[in-house]
């Protein structure tokens, strides 16, 4: 008889203390979607990440997902991410988006405010270049074959006035200005939202010889995986990021005045050009 009350009051008390356990026990979280933000790298890695990762905590602590910024080595490695479908979200430039809509897919939905991109040829303000035609049999520099402004329009460009050049492909935005400076190529392409990015010093050194007409500027694009409804806090964010001074402060790190909703077919105007270079 006493083992008996023995026994069931010290199942009672493991009953209690079990129940007790449950109910001090923290209630599991649940986890956040997690979306990688892939940057196209017109400019080297650490820069890109001091510049966007800001932004994407910024959006991330008014959202119940989470942006991990990404980027690649160079334009070439992240058009085959972008091939592969490897970014949820990217920021991509014009050309690529009219392909990578296509297939895997990407749907913009937002672009900077109040702009149109421009490419642009730059040389040193010390040389005796002062027209397209000075660079004729020359070897110029291009970030990259499929880059939009800083490098497919330019190159058109030339080859429509006849002159006759040959391009270096060196990867990035930046390496163009820095090889131009350094006298390493006597002209290259670029865009004046990166030329107004790097270094001063590097700047100063630099004028530009040749601007093209205005296009659609970089799109922001998601995989159709990306939850719809978080893009449409990503869109209200991103436009509400003008009227308040810490995101004021954001984009002007980019050089950005804002970013506004954006829709498939703003980009018909690149897609008329009917470039033919990725497939």
């Amino acid at each position: 008889m006493n083992l008996r009350i023995i026994f069931h009051s010290s199942l009672q008390a493991l009953v209690l203390t079990g129940l007790l356990l449950v109910t001090l026990m923290p209630v599991q979280a649940t986890a956040k979607d997690v979306y990688t933000v892939g940057i196209v790298p017109q400019q080297a890695a650490g820069k890109l990440a001091k510049l966007w990762m800001p932004i994407l905590s910024y959006i991330d602590v008014q959202t119940d997902f989470e942006l991990v910024f990404k980027t690649a080595p160079s334009i070439p490695e992240f058009e085959q991410r972008l091939a592969d479908g490897e970014y949820d979200i990217a920021y991509m430039n014009p050309y690529h988006y009219t392909i990578y809509s296509k297939d895997p897919g990407y749907k913009a939905f937002a672009k900077q405010k109040d702009k149109m991109i421009m490419g642009i040829l730059v040389t040193r303000k010390d040389n005796n270049i002062f027209e397209p035609a000075d660079l004729n049999q020359k070897l110029l520099a291009f970030p990259a074959p499929a880059a939009f402004a800083a490098s497919i329009l330019p190159r058109s460009f030339l080859q429509q006035a006849g002159v006759t050049f040959k391009p270096k492909y060196v990867s990035s935005h930046d390496s163009v200005y820095l090889s131009v400076a350094a006298g390493l190529y006597p002209a290259g392409g670029g865009i004046k939202r990166t030329l107004n990015n790097i270094d001063e010093s590097i700047r100063n050194q630099l004028r530009i010889l040749w601007h093209t007409k205005p296009y659609t500027p970089h799109a922001f694009a998601a995989l159709s995986s990306v939850d719809s409804n978080h893009i449409q806090q990503l869109v209200k964010l991103f436009s509400a990021m003008g009227q308040n001074d810490q995101g004021k402060r954001l984009l002007e790190n980019i050089n950005f005045k804002g970013i506004d909703a954006a829709k498939d077919k703003d980009w018909d105007d690149v897609r008329a050009l009917k470039i033919d270079l990725i497939q």
